[in-house]
């Protein structure tokens, strides 16, 4: 039996581990389909590939996370890095070569700390098993 545990999950992005992830850690998504359809009068089916490998990524870290920082300055600088989320226990793998923080995460201070949420696009967005 295969145990799911958060902690296998690793996250990097410029080739350095993001520690200190927020409850939510990270999620991605492919921005679109990989094909579209068209029906046609008497119910023929045409297939359109979809060739965008677009994807956006999630990432909320603590705001005590130590390489908060240096994902600020990425998104400033508008570095373009390789961004890869893995996790063995599931045997999944996703993310890109080529990958850019979209905006600065929002900024809320109040009673208590709250995370930040770091969005990213990534050019070439990919799922994969290892």
């Amino acid at each position: 039996m295969d145990i799911y545990n958060a902690k296998d999950c690793v996250i990097t992005f410029n080739d350095v581990a993001i520690t200190c992830l927020g409850e939510d850690m990270v999620t991605g998504e492919k921005d679109e389909d990989n094909f579209e359809t068209t029906v046609g009068a008497q119910g023929d089916v045409a297939i359109s590939e979809v060739n965008n490998t677009l994807g956006t990524v999630t990432l909320t870290v603590l705001p005590n996370c130590p390489q908060k920082a240096m994902l600020i300055e990425a998104c400033n600088n508008g570095t373009i890095a390789p961004l890869w989320i893995k996790n063995p226990s599931i045997g999944e793998r996703f993310g890109g070569t080529q990958a850019r923080v979209i905006k600065a995460p929002k900024s809320d201070h109040g009673k208590t700390v709250s995370s930040r949420e770091f969005q990213f696009k990534v050019f070439d967005y990919i799922v994969e098993n290892i």
